[in-house]
């Protein structure tokens, strides 16, 4: 076999149940219902009597990809797209509705929390458990113990069943164990999410070294700049089906086009994910980019003030609201965020009355690139609302001098400094011509 997975032609369907929706029942309905059942099974007609429908939802639809031996590949996509149910599949945990996978090597899964550990046994016989899972002996599993106790940071717990962990020591030890019993193929989900920032930061170094070892590593995570410095191929996943392939950048570039909005840099907001906060009392209802005349746009020229626009309506009256505004690479990485509570500005908000409210930066220029734009409200301490990537922009154009140095070296931002010179003190001349970078 030329590689280590072959997945082709890859479908899974499930059957989902719905049930019509009721204010309430009443006993005489739920006889009624029962009789109605009863009938339809002893004549063989109709249906449940509950109106119960089902309907067939496919998970993943006509999937193909191949990854080599030691290659590290991304999933990436949306909630829902079919990410955890493809690697359940590699994992062997469901089977497809259709089509083949074939897969050369012992495979190691970190899927969710609790994969593979049983409840009741302490944290040094599920090391052994599941060793004995991946098919090692007795004493190649002694041979990485300590190894792996050491990695996982939970000597004092050992003895203790694992259900009296905490999700944190949970997944050090499950990973420790996935990590380093030798697996030809490692499959990482978002579970390492769960970890602290210091434990992340050890599990990728692990997994780059399992990769750099020759071994195989499939990575499925929402986190993109991480997908971006581990794995140099990644797939994207919309809808269960296989959108693009290839080169990390390009793959991560195509996912965050496909989660765009508001083609002149506005945004009414209906269909955007709310991230905590307390919706019924305070809901952002618009975003918009200006350009330097006011108008809405998706694109602004190099050295452009950014300047953004919200709009909120509050259901009760509300003092002192805090607003939020940040900006974000396409990579996910903050650039900058500006509060009005920094700036000395609160707002005060009418019940039923609409907010207007716009922010522009100072002394800030972005180098040419794609960004996106995350709000928030705060009251008194408390999130009343944060929309993540509520819209999108693009800058363009060249530096004021006409430089393109290489974009590695640019940074994100363009800073002007006061330049000083002890000959000749502080004195500035105009550039007559284009800098070199």
């Amino acid at each position: 076999m030329a590689s280590a997975i072959q997945v082709d032609d890859l479908s899974k369907s499930y059957l989902i149940s719905h049930q019509p929706r009721e204010r309430y029942r009443t006993l005489r309905d739920a006889i009624s219902a029962r009789a109605r059942s009863l009938a339809a099974a002893l004549t063989g007609k109709g249906g449940d009597g509950t109106g119960e429908t089902t309907e067939e939802f496919w998970a993943l639809r006509d999937v193909c990809f191949n990854v080599d031996f030691g290659e590290r590949v991304g999933i990436i996509g949306r909630n829902g797209a079919g990410k955890s149910t493809l690697l359940k599949i590699l994992s062997r945990i469901t089977d497809p509705t259709r089509g083949r996978v074939a897969i050369e090597g012992r495979v190691a899964s970190l899927l969710e929390v609790g994969t593979g550990f049983h409840p009741e046994l302490t944290g040094r016989e599920n090391v052994f458990l599941n060793g004995a899972v991946l098919g090692m002996t007795r004493a190649e599993i002694r041979r990485k113990f300590d190894e792996i106790v050491a990695f996982a940071e939970v000597e004092r717990f050992l003895d203790t069943p694992v259900k009296r962990y905490s999700s944190g020591m949970y997944v050090r030890l499950a990973f420790a164990v996935a990590a380093h019993l030798d697996p030809e193929i490692l499959v990482v989900d978002e579970v390492l999410a769960v970890g602290d920032a210091q434990f992340q930061k050890k599990c990728l170094g692990k997994m780059e070294e399992v990769g750099s070892a020759g071994r195989t590593v499939v990575f499925v995570s929402h986190n993109l700049p991480t997908v971006l410095r581990l794995c140099p191929r990644s797939l994207l996943l919309e809808g269960g089906r296989l959108v693009a392939s290839g080169d990390t950048s390009r793959v991560i570039q195509t996912y965050l086009d496909t989660k765009a909005v508001g083609g002149d840099g506005r945004n009414g907001l209906k269909d955007l994910l709310r991230i905590g906060g307390m919706g019924e009392k305070f809901r952002f209802t618009g975003c918009t980019v200006l350009d330097s005349r006011g108008q809405a746009t998706n694109r602004l020229l190099f050295g452009e003030p950014v300047t953004v626009r919200l709009e909120a309506r509050a259901a009760a009256g509300l003092d002192d609201v805090s607003l939020v505004v940040g900006f974000d690479t396409y990579t996910e990485v903050r650039v900058a965020t500006v509060l009005s509570e920094e700036s000395g500005t609160l707002f005060n908000c009418a019940s039923g009355e609409e907010l207007v409210v716009s922010a522009t930066p100072r002394h800030f220029v972005l180098k040419p690139g794609k960004y996106f734009v995350t709000v928030a409200a705060r009251h008194h301490g408390r999130l009343l609302d944060h929309l993540l990537h509520a819209l999108r922009f693009e800058v363009d154009g060249l530096p004021w001098r006409g430089a393109r140095p290489a974009s590695d070296t640019w940074g994100i931002i363009q800073v002007l400094a006061d330049w000083v010179s002890p000959s000749s003190g502080l004195g500035f001349r105009e550039a007559s011509g284009p800098t070199d970078g």
